[in-house]
């Protein structure tokens, strides 16, 4: 049905608050990235309005340590633009302290948690081998 793939992957050790956590800003992350992908908003069957969200499934995954890395260099090597979440992201509490900690790091130095990404389906099945549906 979609010719392309919203995908965001998170490190499967992470709590479960953290996996939720990272999910959700990696998504708003693509969303605010690619608008284009963001729906009409929704409306039930007296009127109220909601938020419109994302037109097309997003596909959670999990990998490892490892693996994250390896699908993080990837990304970089197609140039497909991405959300990365970054370990030391958990002990900031706002914004501009989260992207101190980001520039503080090297795609070689950074500690991935997760990483989002929306692009070509088969060009996303290549950059996110080894990756699982998160259970």
């Amino acid at each position: 049905m979609f010719d392309t793939k919203f995908v965001v992957v998170v490190r499967e050790d992470l709590a479960v608050w953290q996996k939720l956590n990272v999910t959700a800003f990696l998504a708003t992350g693509v969303a605010a990235y690619k608008p284009d992908i963001i729906g009409e908003p929704y409306r039930d069957a007296v009127g109220n309005e909601y938020h419109p969200m994302s037109v097309q499934p997003i596909i959670v995954l999990s990998a490892d340590g490892p693996t994250l890395k390896k699908i993080h260099a990837r990304a970089l090597e197609r140039k497909v633009a991405t959300s990365l979440y970054l370990e030391e992201m958990f002990t900031t509490g706002h914004d501009q302290a989260n992207r101190a900690v980001f520039e503080r790091f090297s795609p070689q130095e950074a500690k991935v948690v997760g990483l989002a990404l929306h692009t070509d389906k088969k060009i996303a099945d290549k950059i996110t081998k080894g990756a699982r549906m998160h259970a």
